[in-house]
């Protein structure tokens, strides 16, 4: 039987008007109707008016329940969706908001619900078809409302009880059928799930709607979902943040999704712009009418609304706006008016395509790219004897506490097993669930529900609102069963994990393994739809050093089965119980420790992405004994008969090693105040904290703590701050001496806050005064991840007394605007590295006026200037605005915004000085003169493709090499040093500017020399204990000019494009004398009409695999010299692979100049043939163009180099280049250019010439 279907009138089937809505959608802005509720009220309806005949003798009053008026008003419900659909509405909401039966059983009406829902969309479809005699040519639609009912599945009702809920998943589905079932017979065009304040039960919802559809009961319609974010913390009621929500219910894959109700446009705006830089749906959103007044009444006047709402137009975040509470026709039609002529949102790509996204209260996005994910095993009745104790004693606030212990230790997912005999798993997994969701600390992470009985785990789906990783299902039972379970698992909006099972049973060896996830895999893409980034197999960690031979290799066939997974199935992940592995000596826990590291470590290079392990149960794998560290190798890799023996004997004859301390040095045998001077002088951490205890133990000189600080350290930091203000220290002084200062706070803390508590309990003692400068917060704006430049600028303004508080990087504009509120800041501080780090910057700007701040604002990084900062950022802003060249420079300019006597001087001059600037850039705009690009194009570089010499050489090696695990120790001669010493600020003067020179500089050599060689040291290390790694990819790619573009071809025919890099051309006309050429990039690739076959080459290489990590490690060590230090080094290896790279493609790989004999020296002056240019630097100046390079290469696959949604590269060290080998190559800056060139470009590229303008923003000759 064919699925039932209502066409809308206009259209011949319900698939002609789902494909008009979303076309629609793609060339304007829709609009919803506004409140019906208000409307409603204010028709001033009386009990029998709710009653009409029909309901006289009904045993409940009726007053309130509004969906009933649909059968005993409907004239009056049909008049307020025409005036909404007069005011300009696209769609009508259905009057059907509490139109379930748990909702209408507060009126004991539960037996008319399928009518209601049913007369109700029809009611609205009457209307929608009426108007349309009015305008033909405009279409008009009816939404299904589905409310959240008055009940909620994820929070219990009772404090007492907290597990406990008076609603089901299976009774709201129940509900949701029933209500779906009347809205689609009545006519509804799109189903929308509102106001949803608990995502479990939209979840239920959509697991509703999409069953009937499923089914073949009813014809597919739109989804939209609304979300609610009930206050400012940007959170629902139930505590998902905008990004969980969404990613919690993106399997319903909706038509919209966005936020209504309980907040106004104003505060509801940051939250839809999170919203919409995060969903690949279109965004729907209506807010309410301003918030309510003290009466719950809405104040806010149709025109002000109006206004606040055309910004989510203006800036393109929205695809459908509306209203919600407190909104009348007249909003409607002021919104209409406002917003109808913007362009709509474009949706940006989707995540989900390319990385496993789950989500608890917060969401985890995983990538290629991500870190080793954590799954804490310890909620495990199998794997922990405590959690299975307390699970079956019924102690489920103790189990609670294993949860929240294993979050603590690191665990990013948790995993939940409730198998056993003496439990009632369904009921055990349900009620730890409920009582996980009230503990945001647990709650806040996405959980693995774990059982070996399906209905268990559709127990635990049923509990959780985020998306959950469901471990596990096979094809243990068959084909059918496993398509079955699939489905359901798809349907709950989970993803899977695989265990490599089949109907032979469990694979053991590599190729069995493969064959079972192959074959999983398939069916689940290609049968159930699955993601397959929601797909996480499990090819059977087993157990090793068992004593029977058979089992020695399991190890092995693990690694190699997981590099054939990556490999051959995209998108996949690989998961695995890593204690599996050593059970074998279970009590022997040194061993077991080193032989998951081991593993791990191993696992993790083949493309283990997670396991279920214990976070706070691991050892770090270069620090596991050296005699050990060999026979678990040896173990792990079946190296050794003998290894399972030496492994017990270990055990039994190895504890800890006893730790010898040092003599004291000379020093020590001062008073303790000089030795706290000279460890922060020094920078010596060894002693700090046993000094400072002895500081704050002697009571009669420090009564308090505080006075420890602002004491004997606050004045050795200020022996380091005159020593650094003359010259005398260095910045990897400084940063050392950083280290020391933090330490000791680090230990006093405690104390103080022990003390602050006991100070406010005693009478009304106001807060301790605060002893510092100011406080300055500092953030890497949005879309960029360096921080070595803010880093240093954080120490620096450490230790002169400033408290900073970091961000870190990629931090949003609404955080970094609530963290200076929070903070009270002084100043805040803008770091970036990349160029649409200066859009971002300028949006912070603009925020940071909309918000009423007066807070100074500095602007740092590497592609900032002080004319940006004047032209660019300063207008956005009413507070002073000022760019700051480096660290050295941000304590001056901080001491002067603070001062009292100083700050009206300063402000005034640097806005008299940035004024001048302004008006030297436009007047310099005003007399650039620019070619047209016809004009350009003629003057570009001319090339005789027909000469010998001209002709492109034949690669030896075309396609790509990939490099793996490069061996670093190869490019240490390719160093550039230079570049490190300016991160240190270290700069010689002539003729000691470079290096090595800078060493004999007579105010920098020595420390120049110091951090040299301590560079040297850590340099060694980082490569002989392989701490960090590096990888690459060559291409060289057959190529041939068309105008100003380069296209490649899959092969030597040349006949199928692989993709095109799009060139930009100078155009700023040159001196009247000179015979220079307008040069673009593509000049120097022969032109396809010329016949003459050449190539383009390319470079991404990275030394940045584990550098987080160590910086990580040594900043919360409060070692900030170290963090910087290996990131500083990680960048000159990552150059120097690079170097080396380019040298072997022009010697060898592409053999262009295979007798090149060049020094270091020459290399670095580019004294070779050819050139490397970068996207986004001034050849090139578009970072887009990164994206082709990355698709023809496959480069995030093969390389795990990834680009950020802002074409960033991660790891941070990391560089790409296009590489040209003509003689005549040269590097060029394209300079400013014209918007005709921009329009032209934009055309070229098949996108818009906004998009275009975004990224070119620096080069633009013009204002935009």
């Amino acid at each position: 039987m064919a699925p039932l279907s209502t066409v809308p009138k206009g259209f011949d089937s319900r698939q002609a008007a789902t494909k008009y809505i979303e076309a629609e959608m793609d060339k304007r802005i829709m609009f919803l109707d506004g409140a019906m509720g208000t409307q409603i009220q204010d028709l001033r309806l009386s009990e029998d008016d709710f009653r009409s005949e029909r309901f006289k003798n009904h045993p409940k009053d009726l007053k309130g329940n509004n969906d009933l008026l649909v059968l005993t008003q409907p004239k009056a419900i049909y008049n307020i969706h025409r005036n909404y659909l007069l005011a300009g509405a696209d769609f009508v909401e259905t009057n059907t908001f509490s139109g379930t039966a748990i909702a209408q059983a507060d009126y004991a009406a539960e037996d008319i619900v399928y009518e209601l829902n049913k007369v109700a969309a029809e009611i609205a479809r009457d209307a929608c078809s009426d108007m349309l005699q009015e305008t033909p040519d405009r279409p008009r639609f009816v939404c299904g409302a589905i409310g959240p009912t008055n009940r909620t599945c994820s929070i219990s009702p009772s404090v007492e009880n907290p597990s406990f809920r008076n609603i089901t998943f299976d009774e709201l589905v129940a509900a949701y059928t029933e209500q779906v079932r009347g809205l689609l017979d009545g006519g509804s065009d799109v189903l929308l799930v509102e106001t949803i304040f608990d995502t479990l039960n939209a979840k239920a919802a959509l697991f509703a709607i999409d069953t009937l559809f499923e089914d073949g009961v009813y014809e597919r319609v739109p989804v939209f979902v609304s979300g609610t974010i009930v206050d400012q913390s940007g959170r629902t009621l139930s505590g998902q943040t905008g990004e969980a929500f969404i990613t919690s219910v993106a399997h319903a894959e909706p038509l919209a999704i966005g936020l209504n109700c309980a907040l106004g446009a104003n505060q509801m705006r940051p939250f839809i712009q999170s919203i919409s830089s995060f969903t690949a749906s279109k965004v729907i959103c209506y807010p309410n009418a301003g918030l309510p007044n003290t009466f719950g009444e809405y104040d806010e006047s149709p025109e002000a609304m109006a206004a606040n709402v055309s910004v989510f137009a203006r800036e393109g975040l929205v695809n459908i706006m509306g209203g919600c509470c407190g909104t009348t026709p007249a909003h409607i039609r002021a919104i209409y008016e406002a917003c109808k002529d913007f362009k709509p949102r474009v949706p940006g790509p989707d995540v989900r395509k390319e990385k496993l996204v789950l989500s608890g209260l917060e969401p985890l996005i995983y990538g290629d790219s991500s870190n080793f994910l954590n799954i804490g095993e310890r909620c495990n009745v199998a794997g922990s004897r405590k959690f299975a104790r307390h699970i079956i004693n019924n102690e489920y606030e103790e189990a609670l506490a294993i949860a929240r212990a294993q979050v603590e230790n690191g665990g990013q997912v948790i995993d939940i097993n409730v198998d056993d005999g003496m439990l009632d798993g369904e009921a055990a997994m349900a009620k730890f669930l409920n009582l996980i969701s009230t503990e945001p600390d647990v709650a806040k992470v996405p959980i693995m529900v774990d059982s070996s009985n399906f209905a268990v785990i559709e127990a635990g789906l049923k509990c959780a609102q985020g998306k959950c990783i469901v471990n596990s299902i096979s094809l243990k039972e068959g084909v059918d069963d496993f398509l079955k379970k699939a489905a359901l698992i798809k349907r709950y909006g989970a993803a899977v994990v695989v265990m490599a099972f089949d109907e032979e049973g469990q694979a053991v060896e590599r190729e069995h393994k493969f064959r079972v996830c192959e074959r999983s895999y398939r069916l689940l893409v290609d049968r159930v739809g699955f993601n397959p980034n929601d797909i996480i197999f499990d090819p059977n960690i087993l157990t090793i050093c068992t004593g029977m031979e058979e089992h020695n290799n399991y190890g092995v066939e693990f690694i190699d089965a997981t590099r054939d997974i990556k490999a051959r199935l995209p998108g996949a992940k690989v998961s695995g119980g890593v204690s599996n592995l050593s059970f074998s000596f279970r009590g022997k826990e040194n061993v077991r420790q080193a032989m998951h590291s081991v593993f791990l470590y191993h696992a993790i290079k083949a493309g283990m992405d997670m396991g279920i392990v214990n976070p706070g149960f691991l050892t770090i794998y270069d620090e596991i004994p050296k005699d050990l560290l060999q026979i678990c190798e040896d173990a792990l890799w079946n190296r050794d008969p003998e290894a399972t023996e030496k492994l017990l004997e270990y055990a039994q004859t190895h504890g800890k090693d006893a730790v010898q301390k040092g003599e004291a040095e000379a020093w020590r045998a001062l008073p303790v105040t000089e030795r706290l001077k000279h460890a922060l002088v020094k920078g010596i951490t060894k002693h700090v904290v046993e000094d400072t205890e002895e500081a704050r133990l002697d009571k009669e000189r420090y009564p308090r703590p505080l006075n420890v600080i602002e004491g004997p350290l606050m004045d050795g930091m200020s022996v380091v701050g005159d020593l650094f203000g003359a010259g005398k220290m260095f910045l990897p002084q400084v940063i050392k001496s950083a280290r020391v200062m933090k330490k000791a706070v680090a230990h006093l803390i405690p104390f103080m806050e022990e003390e602050r508590l006991a100070r406010l309990k005693e009478l009304d003692l106001a807060e301790d005064d605060n002893i510092y400068n100011g406080t300055v917060v500092i953030a890497t704006v949005k879309g960029d991840v360096h921080d070595i430049g803010k880093n240093i600028v954080g120490v620096v303004l450490g230790c002169n007394n400033y408290r900073v508080v970091d961000l870190g990087v990629m931090t949003p504009c609404e955080k970094i605007i609530e963290a200076a509120v929070r903070e009270k800041a002084d100043v805040i501080g803008l770091s970036g590295l990349i160029t649409p780090s200066l859009d971002e910057m300028i949006h912070v700007a603009k925020e940071l006026q909309r918000a009423g701040m007066n807070t100074p604002l500095l602007i740092g990084g590497a592609t900032t200037s002080k004319t940006h900062t004047a032209v660019k950022i300063a207008p956005r802003y009413e507070a002073p605005v000022m760019h700051v060249l480096d660290a050295s420079r941000t304590v001056v300019v901080v001491s002067n915004l603070l001062d009292k006597d100083l700050r009206d001087d300063f402000i005034a001059e640097l806005k008299e000085e940035y004024e001048e600037v302004r008006e030297d850039h436009y007047d310099s705009l005003k007399d650039r003169r620019y070619l047209s690009l016809q004009e350009s194009r003629q003057k570009g570089l001319q090339i005789d493709w027909t000469l010998a010499e001209n002709l492109p050489p034949k690669p030896n090696m075309v396609g790509h090499k990939v490099y793996e695990d490069y061996d670093l120790n190869q490019v240490l001669p390719y160093i550039d040093w230079n570049p490190f010493f300016h991160v240190w600020q270290l700069r010689g003067k002539y003729p000691n500017r470079g290096y090595p020179k800078l060493f004999n500089d007579a105010t920098v050599g020595e420390e120049a020399r110091r951090v040299f060689d301590e560079a040297q040291a850590m340099l060694k290390d980082l490569l002989v204990n392989r701490r960090i790694r590096a990888s690459a990819i060559v291409s060289i790619l057959p190529a041939n000019a068309r105008g100003d573009d380069i296209v490649v071809y899959t092969d030597e025919s040349r006949t199928e494009e692989a993709g095109v890099y799009y060139g930009l051309r100078q155009q700023a006309e040159k001196d009247k004398e000179s015979s220079d050429a307008y040069m673009c990039l593509s000049d120097f690739i022969a032109p396809a009409k010329s016949g003459v076959p050449d190539y383009i080459g390319s470079i991404a290489a990275s030394a940045g695999f584990g550098v987080d990590e160590l910086a990580a490690r040594y900043e919360a060590e409060n070692d900030d010299y170290s963090a910087i230090m290996v990131k500083a080094l990680a960048d000159r290896l990552a150059e120097a692979l690079t170097e080396k790279l380019h040298q072997d493609m022009r010697r060898e790989l592409w053999g262009f100049a295979p007798n090149e004999s060049l020094e270091t020296q020459d290399l670095l002056s580019i004294k070779y043939q050819g050139i490397r240019p970068a996207p986004g630097y001034p050849s090139q100046p578009d970072h887009a163009e990164k994206t082709t390079m990355w698709r023809l290469g496959n480069i995030a696959e093969s390389t795990k180099i990834e680009l950020t949604d802002s074409l960033m590269m991660h790891p941070g060290a990391s560089v790409c280049a296009l590489v040209f080998a003509h003689p005549k190559s040269s590097y060029f800056a394209v300079g400013k250019i014209t918007k005709e060139q921009v329009e032209d470009y934009a055309a070229r590229k098949r996108t818009s010439v906004d998009a275009v303008e975004t990224w070119l923003r620096p080069i633009l000759s013009y204002d935009i």
